[in-house]
């Protein structure tokens, strides 16, 4: 994927002092852009609901990964409890309707002490990473909701598109290698959001537009965050898998895809759709 895939000058043209060269790394990093098809399908304002809908579960999506990774692999078992806790009224809202925009307004910082287990080598460094990746993506969510409001766009919860799911079924089954293919994973939904986010800012009204380019810098981080930790921990140079992921994940992002959503593949258009 060459450097030049998002229109750099649209970009700048929404927000001037963004450093365009943040996004170099992630263009190299992806094996394909995101298709023109994709981007006309999202641009058009029937499709805004659901876009933010899924914008806005992708985000406690990220949180809910970078949580399940330290406890399962870093935290002591009281440290897991507080993870839980901290996420307990972001899930309540998300699944089961409980709470609004209001009771989740500050949320997004964790009041208690994460401790890593003893005897975990990598322990502390994922939770440092990660910890910070949650509160900003629990941020995000929460600003991703104040727009869905600012707009009059109920919530719904809707299904997940195969993305994420497809990715993870390539995992290994064995440790160390198992943390290592998940972080991988993590680093390309990250750079793959990134990638999207700058492509479709330009296609927006100015104020989406502003904020998902106000995005970029955290989303570009995350990426290097998550591949930097998967060097971290593999006995093995990892460049062999980052590639493997990378052709499953332009493989998704090419292919036709049924269902539209914010990293679905190539929109495949209902009858009713067609505009002659």
């Amino acid at each position: 994927m060459n450097g030049t895939a998002v229109n750099e000058t649209a970009v700048k043209d929404i927000s001037p002092k963004f450093d365009i060269s943040l996004l170099a790394p992630i263009y190299q990093f992806l094996q394909c852009e995101t298709p023109d098809q994709w981007v006309e399908k999202a641009r058009l304002p029937e499709n805004l609901p659901v876009l933010l809908r899924d914008h806005l579960l992708c985000e406690l999506k990220a949180a809910q990964s970078a949580m399940f990774l330290i406890r399962k692999y870093a935290v002591d078992p009281q440290s897991a409890d507080i993870l839980l806790a901290w996420f307990k009224p972001y899930e309540d809202f998300a699944y089961k309707k409980i709470g609004d925009i209001h009771s989740l307004k500050g949320k997004n910082q964790v009041t208690k002490q994460i401790t890593a287990r003893k005897k975990s080598p990598y322990g502390q460094d994922l939770i440092d990473k990660m910890v910070l990746l949650i509160k900003e993506e629990l941020h995000h969510f929460y600003q991703v909701l104040e727009i869905m409001h600012s707009r009059g766009i109920g919530y719904n919860n809707i299904s997940a598109s195969r993305y994420a799911k497809s990715l993870f079924q390539h995992v290994t089954n064995h440790e160390p290698y198992t943390l290592v293919d998940k972080l991988i994973i993590g680093a390309y939904i990250e750079a793959r959001s990134c990638e999207r986010f700058a492509k479709l800012a330009p296609q927006l009204d100015e104020d989406l537009g502003k904020f998902y380019i106000s995005l970029l810098r955290s989303e570009a981080r995350h990426y290097q965050d998550y591949l930097t930790l998967a060097q971290s921990i593999s006995q093995e140079d990892i460049a062999e898998r980052v590639s493997y992921f990378g052709r499953i994940e332009a493989e998704l992002i090419q292919s036709p895809d049924h269902d539209f959503k914010f990293h679905s593949g190539i929109p495949i258009y209902q009858n009713s759709e067609i505009k002659n």
